[in-house]
């Protein structure tokens, strides 16, 4: 025959599992990071941070980032350095003289404007957009650019032929009911 437990044994065991669990966590830490969600991120000449993560808002680095730069929404300025990946989506991404990008250089949705002597680590791409760069710009990686019309044009004419045809199909229904 089985035993079933109390309720008070069953109300501790289940709040010893909840209190191992608990004490089992590893604490995660953000130190130095900058995560804003629609006011914009400003790195200082004499700052430093780790990572820069922006929503509907802008990042502009006249000092170090340490980690990766994403921004959704917003345009990314770098005058001073950015170590790491800068990631862009619906945005610009402009590289003033000078400044160095560490690993990747990323864009969907935005234009790309490289300055005079930047240095990109590794793979630049631009997804349905547009890069300026001087041939002083050095890219270490490949160079993918899909300009902007590649996906407009199709968007559009699918757009329009959706828009013909319920304008069509209306027009049928309408002389229909009107008889003529």
């Amino acid at each position: 025959m089985r035993r079933s437990l109390s309720i008070p044994t069953r109300l501790f065991t289940g709040l010893l599992a909840a209190c191992a669990l608990l004490l089992s966590a590893i604490p995660a830490h953000a130190t130095k990071d900058a995560v804003q969600f629609g006011s914009d991120i400003e790195v200082g000449p004499q700052e430093a941070i780790h990572d820069a993560v922006c929503f509907f808002c802008n990042v502009n680095v006249r000092g170090v980032v340490n980690g990766d730069i994403v921004v959704f929404f917003g345009n990314v300025h770098v005058s001073g350095q950015a170590n790491h990946d800068v990631v862009n989506f619906f945005g610009d991404v402009t590289a003033d003289d000078k400044t160095s990008i560490g690993h990747d250089l990323v864009n969907f949705f935005g234009g790309v404007h490289l300055g005079q002597n930047v240095t990109v680590g590794q793979d630049t791409v631009v997804m349905f957009g547009g890069l300026r760069a001087p041939d002083s710009a050095s890219i270490g990686g490949s160079r993918v650019v899909e300009p902007g019309w590649i996906f407009w044009a199709p968007f559009i004419g699918l757009c329009l032929g959706i828009y013909f045809l319920i304008h069509s199909i209306r027009d049928n229904r309408r002389r229909r009911m009107f008889g003529y």
